[in-house]
């Protein structure tokens, strides 16, 4: 027993009693880690809050009320025809669209009510069209609008992708759904002419839709969707189907169908002659043709000139609310020697 407990004994003190030592996770100081870098560290005092508040109205106003300015000089017509271009005997809308063999012509008279300088811009507006639908936007093949050797490739065209087994170019939903009513502008019994080169953006015309991509059984289901394109004419060059091709956020948006280079005067009266094909009445949509100059700030907005003057007036309003409160009943700031970053480390 006694060489038993010699051992232990020895064995418990073989490393001089000292005790073990532990592993510290705990980082080497410095200023980085500990946060205490010069940093910018601002006091909100009722001087600095006014003098902000003052400063920011002083900026948003005038800019507000400079593109309020800019949105009131544009002049611009809209003018609703979708259920003014349907007969009045007609009670079936959608089959009355639908049916091929009845004229579509309609007569439209709009009336000058400023006058428009030149360039004159046309633009056809929907009204709950969800173009952002997550399968409707999908519905399409970059691969194949770009490149002629992928012609073949329609994955995520479904079901417009193929007809008959050939392969329909330009395949999906969008290119199938494009919009087809056509305007003829008429002042004084001259065609005004609509000018459609260049109304897509360039990028588009040059990185997205092949130069040597030619339509092929497109539109040749037993369901016409919309507009039949040219075979002849290579996708880059089909401007509409472009413009169409580039999806709209919300359900009601516009899109550039041409520019008129000629200034109308006031009261001359346009006749439009259109023919309303594209088919809304099936989804409740409206359609509207709209013409409108431009300016630095582009069309009309009145919005963007309401928030930057709601937010002027309202940061006024508070310098003005706050300089009261701090006049009637002011509050004694405290040291700000006491603030944590404001005392030296310690320990350090």
């Amino acid at each position: 027993m006694d060489n038993h407990a010699a051992g232990s004994s020895s064995g418990g003190s073989g490393d001089g009693g000292a005790a073990p030592r532990r592993n510290s996770r705990k980082p080497k100081y410095s200023k980085f880690t500990q946060q205490e870098l010069p940093a910018c560290k601002p006091i909100l005092t009722p001087k600095w809050v006014i003098s902000v508040f003052l400063l920011v109205g002083v900026i948003f106003v005038p800019i507000g009320v400079a593109s309020l300015r800019a949105s009131q000089q544009v002049v611009e017509i809209v003018d609703r025809y979708d259920d003014a271009c349907v007969p009045a005997n007609v009670t079936d809308k959608l089959a009355y669209i639908r049916d091929k063999a009845i004229p579509k012509t309609c007569t439209r008279n709009l009336t000058i009510t400023k006058h428009m300088k030149q360039p004159i811009f046309v633009y056809y507006q929907l009204d709950n069209f969800y173009q952002n639908h997550r399968r409707y936007v999908k519905s399409r093949n970059d691969a194949q609008l770009r490149d002629k050797s992928k012609a073949t490739e329609t994955s995520n065209c479904d079901p417009e992708a193929t007809i008959d087994g050939k392969p329909i170019v330009p395949c999906g939903l969008i290119a199938w759904s494009l919009f087809n009513d056509t305007y003829n502008l008429i002042r004084n019994n001259e065609n005004l002419t609509v000018d459609k080169k260049d109304i897509s953006w360039k990028s588009d015309r040059e990185h997205k839709f092949g130069s040597d991509v030619f339509p092929s059984n497109f539109q040749k289901g037993p369901l016409q969707g919309g507009k039949i394109l040219n075979s002849t004419i290579p996708l880059s060059e089909q401007e509409d189907l472009i413009v169409w091709m580039r999806t709209a956020a919300l359900p009601t948006f516009r899109k550039l169908y041409g520019r008129i280079y000629v200034d109308l005067k006031v009261n001359d009266t346009i006749t439009v002659n259109l023919e309303n094909n594209y088919n809304t009445y099936s989804f409740g949509g409206k359609k509207k043709l709209v013409l409108s100059t431009a300016n630095w700030l582009g069309g009309k907005n009145d919005f963007l000139g309401l928030a930057y003057l709601t937010v002027g007036g309202l940061c006024f309003f508070l310098a003005f609310a706050f300089t009261l409160l701090y006049l009637i009943k002011p509050r004694k700031l405290g040291d700000n020697n006491y603030l944590s970053w404001n005392r030296p480390p310690v320990g350090r």
